[in-house]
């Protein structure tokens, strides 16, 4: 940076004449002109300038430094205006890592209707439950469906989700409704592996949160296996509500052990942190955040609707 200061002096000293006109031009001293012409032409083993009590005039290799100087300063002028107006166009590809059933089922509508918006954005969407190191550069966007979140990050809530417990009808006239959590020990449960939770089942017993280890029946790391499993009757399985919603409407699952729900996990979009953020980031979040409300306000009022239907 200060290699690029100093050329900027060395270049205006030759286009104003004297020290003292780019001391004025850059409100510093002439001394302190002097001291980044001494810097640079030291760094470069070679005098640039020859200087006399009349006048200034360019030696030879200073001749040749300024205009290949001269052309190297436009241009860097000229890649920050073309990086200045990308940041302002809403173009380009957009990399996002999202969980496996919240972007098959949710994601591909939303990107649907921002690519409406902004035809000129390419959406590339890698579907895995594992959490990415977004410092590495391989996604810009990563979604994560949590109640944990990693520092270092930018998180904006677009969404929000009940973790519940869940079995199907017929499941439960056979083998009957577990009343307590400790009841599940003696039930076949549905595993979802590879949650920041292990092995266990998370539950709110007094206020306070409670883990329990299952012994699971059938397990997976796909969400939507185990809530056609749970829907056959092949067990209990705790999951997102957004994840379980068709199989609730239908009929096909219902809710058990309500009074040991956790508070609502959220759903995130982050990102890095970075001092300019290009225009498809930031207008694909933006997106998110206003269409995830209007479209959870209209879920909620099914759920409120079907909560209160009587049975």
């Amino acid at each position: 940076m200060d290699k690029l200061n100093n050329i900027q002096v060395f270049c205006r000293i030759v286009e104003l004449g004297t020290f003292a006109a780019v001391a004025r031009e850059m409100n510093l001293s002439a001394m302190m002109i002097s001291k980044y012409m001494a810097q640079l032409e030291e760094s470069l083993g070679v005098a640039l300038l020859n200087r006399t009590t009349r006048r200034l005039s360019l030696t030879e290799a200073g001749e040749l430094y300024y205009y290949r100087s001269k052309q190297l300063l436009e241009d860097f002028s000229e890649l920050d205006d073309y990086t200045a107006r990308l940041g302002r166009q809403v173009k380009g590809t957009l990399k996002i890592s999202a969980p496996i059933d919240f972007g098959g089922i949710y994601m591909v509508p939303a990107i649907d209707a921002y690519q409406r918006e902004h035809p000129g954005v390419r959406i590339l969407m890698t579907l895995h439950n594992s959490r990415v190191n977004l410092s590495d550069g391989s996604f810009d966007l990563s979604i994560l469906v949590t109640d944990r979140l990693d520092p270092g990050v930018v998180a904006r809530k677009i969404a929000e989700t009940r973790l519940c417990t869940y079995a199907s009808p017929a499941y439960l006239a056979e083998q009957g409704e577990p009343e307590h959590i400790d009841a599940l020990h003696s039930h076949r449960c549905l595993h979802y592996v590879d949650t920041p939770h292990k092995d266990y089942w998370v539950f709110n017993v007094g206020k306070e949160e409670t883990k329990i280890k299952t012994n699971w029946h059938f397990a997976s790391n796909n969400g939507r296996a185990l809530c056609q499993a749970a829907s056959l009757g092949m067990g209990i399985t705790q999951a997102p509500e957004i994840s379980v919603a068709n199989y609730l409407a239908q009929g096909q699952l219902v809710e058990i052990l309500q009074p040991y729900r956790i508070p609502a996990l959220a759903v995130y979009a982050t990102y890095l942190q970075r001092r300019f953020l290009p225009a498809k980031l930031t207008t694909f979040v933006e997106f998110l955040v206003k269409y995830f409300a209007e479209n959870n306000s209209h879920n909620e009022d099914k759920l409120n609707t079907r909560e209160k239907t009587p049975t």
